[in-house]
């Protein structure tokens, strides 16, 4: 087999990246990046890498995504030229925003090729700005080397690169590799131990004083960190549904009301944030007003600043001090008001024990309506809820059903994921199915259950597409389906809009039948309609992947 300096130069690459810590590697098929592609399958054999093949882009990047999502680390994501590379900017931009690290290895022709008219050619360099930490459009191999770029790529991607990066946040880098023929050869026996990835950049928490009014506020990925200051600062934690932090003894249940009274909300003095906040107005008015002292804790790649006087902070710690019990108690006797209880009624045991016949009746009717009662969102989320546990993993969809679940759950200790760093509906199937695959890969027991919507669910349906000859993950996608998108119900447009417009440009009502396209893409499917079936489903799941559609009103 004839020489290829391409193959040398992936084998190469990969085999960095290995022993920099990269675990996961994501590829789509390609002519040009065949290179990239065998290497990385070569590495798979031996046991040094995990590769996940997609077919479509977009899927790929968000599968990535999933992956890194769960394992803080950097999942390489392998793609050709052209029209291949556009199709991983919606999860680079999630990434960006959401401070989540991924590597984008795209194959691109040699210079010489560029801007002539060649076949699958485009502007690839700087494709990603500014969504990137990193952009490098490495040499063609045999004109120089893809040496060195293993690292500091890694150290970027994760935060550890104060001077290539944005210390201590993690996010996207971007290698675009030219290659000239021969695209493929015999790859190269590389010895590589496996590595880890570098820390993020350490700076000096900001300390936090007691004395002003304050709230803690956990948004997407805040974690578990949020519920600590909470705890010690013995201040409420407004914590949302994706945040990982809606657990502990200082949650406030029913928050937006109480952001809202001027007793409470009107009076906060100081906010400490964490994550990244997206689900209520409330919550972002309260970060906008000019005489809140807002802290945030940075993330992502855009820092967190409403009120344009927000103070940025990489981590926080709070000093020791008497705490304010008058004003974590108020918001405690409102929470406690405003909790909202979704579990079925208990049964009536002595009436279905009495021996008064009218009495018995009546009991068994009020059981059989309770098993027949049809399900609502409410419901729906309460049941996905209660079904999680520590050892599972779920995953919510930028629907309706997110905010439903924000309003009326309460405190859990549960591993959440969620793209909320852009809040888009794209990628959420995909997301999850990384998610799954790391996590179980990990040796997590656990199921992954992502809940979304009917149209989320048909915006990523290509994710259902999972080579047969990968691990299965196991995994349950929750579909609740309204038939459209109601959840422009809420918004200023569902007011204005005359009803026939609002129906075709924003409801998009569809009448795809799920059940076809389980069987399409060979997954388990359950329709369920009580929520006596429903918990059954999710506490008894089937090995593989289920899809389980919730049908709701409109």
């Amino acid at each position: 087999m004839r020489a290829s300096p391409a193959t040398d130069a992936a084998a190469s690459l990969i085999a960095d990246l290995i022993a920099h810590g990269v675990r996961d590697l994501v590829l789509s098929p390609g002519s040009r990046s065949q290179a990239l592609a065998l290497a990385a399958v070569h590495f798979h054999g031996r046991g040094l890498l995990r590769v996940h093949v997609r077919i479509d882009e977009r899927v790929a990047g968000f599968t990535a995504l999933g992956l890194s999502r769960e394992t803080g680390a950097p999942t390489a994501v392998v793609c050709t030229s052209g029209t291949a590379v556009a199709n991983l900017l919606p999860a680079v931009m999630e990434a960006f925003h959401a401070g989540i690290p991924l590597l984008l290895l795209t194959a691109d022709r040699p210079p010489e090729l560029r801007g002539v008219g060649a076949n699958q050619a485009t502007i690839q360099p700087g494709v990603f700005t500014p969504f990137v930490r990193l952009s490098l459009d490495a040499p063609v191999p045999g004109d120089g080397d893809w040496s060195g770029l293993a690292a500091g790529a890694v150290s970027v991607a994760c935060g550890a690169d104060a001077e290539g990066g944005l210390p201590g946040v993690a996010g996207p880098v971007h290698l675009n590799l030219p290659a000239r023929e021969p695209l493929s050869g015999a790859v190269p026996l590389f010895e590589v131990e496996p590595g880890s990835v570098p820390l993020r950049v350490a700076e000096p928490a900001r300390v936090l004083e007691q004395g002003p009014r304050t709230v803690v506020i956990a948004g997407a990925d805040a974690g578990a960190d949020a519920e600590e200051i909470a705890h010690q600062g013995s201040w409420p934690l407004i914590a949302e549904i994706v945040s990982g932090a809606r657990f502990g003894r200082r949650v406030v249940h029913g928050y937006r009301a109480l952001l809202n009274d001027p007793t409470l909300g009107g009076r906060i003095e100081r906010a400490v944030v964490l994550g990244h906040p997206t689900l209520s107005r409330e919550a972002a008015r309260l970060l906008s007003r000019s005489e809140v002292e807002v802290i945030a804790v940075r993330r992502g790649g855009e820092a967190l600043d409403l009120n344009g006087r927000t103070t940025p902070a990489a981590s926080v710690s709070v000093a020791p001090g008497e705490a304010d019990r008058e004003w974590l108690g108020a918001w405690m006797a409102a929470s406690a008001a405003l909790a909202v209880d979704l579990s079925e009624r208990a049964p009536d045991v002595d009436g279905l024990a009495s021996k008064d016949f009218t009495a018995r009746r009546d009991a068994v009717q009020v059981e059989l309506e309770a098993v027949r009662r049809p399900l609502d969102r409410e419901l729906l989320v309460d049941a996905v809820w209660r079904a999680t546990w520590p050892h599972d993993r779920l995953v919510f969809g930028s629907s309706r059903l997110v905010r439903v679940a924000d309003s009326v759950l309460g405190g859990k200790k549960v591993p959440v994921h969620a793209n909320r760093g852009l809040a888009g509906i794209d990628g959420t199937i995909a997301t999850a199915t990384g998610i799954a695959a790391a996590s179980q890969a990990e040796g997590a027991q656990g199921i992954t259950r992502v809940l979304l919507g009917d149209l989320a669910f048909l915006h990523d349906v290509g994710a259902l597409l999972l080579p047969p000859d990968e691990p299965q993950p196991r995994l349950q996608v929750i579909v609740g389906n309204d038939a459209g998108g109601t959840i422009f119900d809420g918004l200023e447009v569902a007011a204005s809009a005359p009803p026939a417009d609002l129906d075709r440009a924003f409801y998009t009502p569809h009448d795809v039948h799920l059940e076809h396209l389980a069987l399409a893409y060979g997954w388990a499917y359950h329709r369920v309609t009580t929520r006596a079936a429903l918990d059954q489903v999710l506490t008894t799941p089937a090995a593989g992947r289920q899809l389980i559609e919730v049908p709701l009103p409109r």
